[in-house]
Formats: C-alpha cells, structure tokens, sequence
C-alpha cells in the first residue's frame, strides 16, 4: 500500500485584523492576523501541503468571506469549511448553497460555549441531511457535550461525522488542562460509531511537557486503536494554538515521532483527510 500523500493539516485558520470593513465578533487566542499568504508562507516552511481552512467561528461566526478569498487565490492549497447556525430556519438551503462554493468540503456545527441542543433539534437535522446530500462531512465542536455526537450518530448512520479537538476541552491559552485525559473513555466510546472520525487536532495543548510532548502519545495510542488509524485525522490548529507551540513543533510531534509506522504517518496526516473530504491540494511538494 501506498504511503506517499500529500501532507495536510485538517485545521488551519486565517484571518484579517480587526477592521470596520469586516469587524470581529469575539476574539480567537492567536497572533494579531494571519493572512492566506502568510498561512501559505507558515506552511510552505514546514512542509505542509495542502490545508482544511475552516472559517473561525469565534472571530466570524457564520460569515466565511475571508475564507472564500483566501481560497480563491490560493486554490491549490486550501479546502473550505464554513460552521452553520442552527437558529436559522434558513439553514438547510444555506448548506445546500455552500455545496456549490468552490473548494467546499464541510460543514461546521460549533457549541463552543452554550450546550448544545436534542440531536433531533430541527436545525440541526436540516444541516446534516443537507450535508449528508451533498457529499460534505459534518464537523462537531462539542466537547464537554459528547452525548450530542452519539445521539447524531444514532440519528444519522449515513452521515459523515467528524469529531473536533479529540472531542476533549483545550484551553486557547496556558496552563493546559489539570486533566487533560480526563474525560478520554467517553471519546472512544464514540469509536463505536462507524459514521464518526476524529480529528487529531490541538493535541500538543493537552501536554504538560516541552516538545515533543511525550504524556500525551498513551492516551492518543488508545484513540488510534479504538478508532483504528483509519479514522484519524492529524491537524495542528496552529493559530489558536500559538501559546503552546510552534506550527513546525505541531507538525514535528507527529512527523517525527516513531511510535507511528511510515503507512500509520501517511494515513494519518494526509490520507485519511484526502478521502473522507475527497481533496488533495494539488501542488505536493513530495
């Protein structure tokens, strides 16, 4: 089997400063922008190839214009993945609408800070039937709530669900959690769900020790085989994660790290996102 894929992070952001034009409604831990180009400059040095860029909810909310231009101009590097309200009664139609955008792939629900609701919630159903319809996997931001993502399991078996963060609560800045593990069997409960990948996403957050963070590859040993490799998707969350790492040290832990076969490697940190988003950037630098 071959090993030899392009490398792609499943989560990056980009963004403008803050300015009238298109002003900011919350705040996302990170440096003060970073552009399209300076998140292809970011990647070009640490050999990354292509990028899920999903538009920040906590800076943007539902509004993925930024993420629209930047892929637009660099096409061949970006994917793009817009987070839905499930309030509007429009939701179903706007999904729909965004299958249509160049360079789409997903979908986004986010409960980052209120519960979320009843999996059967009409909204949210009208996202991922909408979704599933289309082709696009639906991304879940839920930790702290993971009996959210079992009920839409349950509820949606065709549905291509995928779990954000490790499904664990990360902090946007330092100390990482006491805990970080803590709630790790409800997340691998999860695996049972055949429908349910996980992104691999923020883990150096979770670690309490210097690069290359070794407490945290037992925990994530066991995500792998509850999952199986296949399931797995490696990203780094660079921008959110700046306080406690580098993009090169976010790409290194897993590059570099021989726990993982060359074929696990290859799945894991480009592969598997390659399949279940049906994208590969299309300039490869290996």
């Amino acid at each position: 089997m071959t090993t030899s894929w392009p490398l792609i992070d499943a989560q990056v952001h980009a963004y403008e400063r803050n300015h009238p034009g298109r002003p900011w409604i919350g705040h996302l831990h990170g440096p003060a922008e970073v552009t399209g180009d300076q998140l292809v400059a970011a990647m070009d040095a640490v050999g990354v190839d292509g990028a899920l860029l999903v538009s920040p909810w906590s800076m943007y909310r539902y509004d993925a214009s930024y993420a629209r231009e930047v892929q637009a101009r660099h096409p061949e590097r970006f994917a793009l993945i817009k987070p839905f309200d499930h309030h509007d009664p429009a939701v179903g139609e706007q999904v729909t609408e965004w299958s249509r955008q160049a360079g789409a792939v997903g979908a986004r629900i986010v409960f980052l800070t209120d519960a979320p609701p009843a999996a059967d919630d009409p909204g949210i159903d009208a996202i991922v039937r909408a979704a599933s319809a289309h082709d696009l996997p639906v991304n879940i931001l839920c930790w702290g709530h993971l009996t959210f993502m079992s009920g839409l399991a349950r509820r949606h078996p065709h549905a291509r669900l995928v779990l954000d963060h490790l499904g664990l609560r990360q902090h946007f800045e330092q100390p990482p959690p006491a805990q970080p593990f803590a709630t790790l069997d409800e997340v691998l409960a999860l695996a049972e769900y055949a429908n349910v990948a996980i992104k691999i996403t923020g883990a150096g957050t979770l670690s309490h020790q210097a690069f290359p963070y070794a407490d945290i590859w037992d925990p994530l040993a066991r995500v792998f085989e509850a999952y199986g490799i296949e399931r797995c998707l490696w990203g780094t969350d660079w921008t959110r994660a700046t306080a406690f790492l580098t993009f090169a040290e976010g790409v290194d832990a897993f590059r570099l790290n021989e726990r993982l076969t060359r074929e696990e490697r290859g799945l894991l940190m480009g592969g598997n996102t390659a399949r279940l988003y049906r994208w590969q950037p299309r300039r490869s630098r290996r």
